[in-house]
């Protein structure tokens, strides 16, 4: 089947993400670990009805990119969102967000790996969510590929352990080239 595009969501701006919201178990230690780990700022609070939110950003143009709902059930296992991910500028910041990350006791699962067009860790929040943290590489490989790489290495080995491995894949290409094309079929005009 292939999809329909209505006329009025063929520019690129005419749709974009703005924010989240998830149920937490505990809102107030959840927005600490929010504001430490990631950077962000309580923006507002309050109670819809008996469900206490806690909105956060770290945009001053949007009021709230994540959403912290009251509410999600003790002993509940399974978490709906499968991660939640942060794009960041460069590999010492993805080591920055590693370092904070680690040193909230709430941090779990800590694992660095190269998908050969994104450098990322990702770690669980005191709840179990999923976060990731990535830098884009120039590189464009078909998903879904997961290497381990130590981040203790330095930029340039990083680097070059990446593009090996995106190399490696039948469908390498440069990210601008990718991205011309995803263009292309998403009836945007060229960037």
């Amino acid at each position: 089947m292939t999809p329909v595009k209505h006329p009025l969501l063929q520019a690129q701006s005419a749709l974009s993400f703005s924010h989240m919201g998830f149920f937490v178990r505990d809102p107030e230690r959840m927005a600490l670990y929010y504001q430490t780990v990631l950077g962000f700022t309580i923006t507002d609070r309050g109670l819809l009805g008996t469900v206490p939110l806690i909105f956060l950003s770290r945009d001053p143009a949007e009021h709230h990119q994540i959403i912290l709902a009251g509410g999600k059930p003790e002993g509940m296992n399974f978490n709906a969102i499968n991660q939640i991910s942060f794009r960041v500028q460069g590999l010492d910041v993805l080591r920055a967000v590693k370092a904070l990350a680690e040193q909230d006791p709430g941090t779990t699962e800590m694992l660095c790996v190269t998908h050969g067009n994104a450098i990322s860790i990702y770690f669980r929040d005191p709840e179990g969510n999923r976060i990731e943290a990535f830098v884009d590489t120039p590189w464009y490989c078909e998903q879904p590929l997961r290497e381990l790489i130590d981040l203790n290495d330095d930029d340039a080995t990083i680097l070059a352990k990446s593009e090996k491995i995106a190399r490696s894949r039948p469908k390498f290409q440069l990210r601008t080239t990718w991205q011309a094309e995803m263009a292309s079929r998403m009836g945007y005009t060229p960037f």
